[in-house]
């Protein structure tokens, strides 16, 4: 397992360096999104209209952050189950998407789906969203305002943690580190 410190948007090629279990700290813009805005993204692509953010080379963090205290950026802002996303993350793959963040396991076909676009499903530490928090250094509605919390939201985070689950070679940390286990 390697320690690696990038940039987001990410460059190109940069997320084939990841392997299941790297330990990552995101640096730049990534953007807010959970299932209903998921489902208006898609939903727009079906009827051929433009989305709202670019996804390029884009990472999505599956996140509803609470209100912001006086003087804050951003409420707690820890992640949520990514398994909500799954109908429509290969969709969003397709369109550019490189990075998801989340919590949580994803179904096969999103897995399969990373592998053949080259993207990486990155776990972040649930019930950690206050300390999380202190990682994002900015945020902006950018979309859906009538969402609320799941409302598209452009961030800037500095050292964000968060840990390679899925890579694009098939890799899964989360079942690795169970066979890890059983067998000590």
């Amino acid at each position: 397992m390697a320690q690696h410190y990038i940039r987001v948007p990410f460059e190109d090629g940069v997320e084939l360096e990841l392997r299941a279990g790297d330990q990552v700290f995101l640096t730049g813009t990534i953007f807010t999104a959970r299932d209903a805005a998921h489902k208006r993204m898609v939903e727009q692509l079906e009827k051929g209209e433009a989305l709202p953010i670019d996804l390029t080379n884009q990472a999505i963090y599956y996140v509803g952050p609470t209100p912001a205290k006086p003087g804050a950026v951003i409420g707690s802002a820890g992640p949520t189950t990514s398994s909500r996303m799954d109908k429509y993350t290969p969709r969003l793959l397709q369109e550019g998407l490189k990075g998801m963040i989340g919590k949580g396991y994803r179904s096969k076909k999103v897995i399969d789906s990373i592998a053949e676009n080259n993207a990486v499903y990155f776990a972040a530490i649930g019930g950690s969203g206050a300390l999380l928090a202190q990682k994002i250094k900015s945020s902006e509605l950018i979309a859906y305002e009538d969402l609320g919390t799941e409302a598209i939201r452009k961030i800037e985070v500095e050292n964000f943690p968060c840990i390679v689950v899925n890579d694009h070679k098939g890799g899964d940390w989360y079942k690795e580190s169970q066979a890890n286990f059983k067998q000590s």
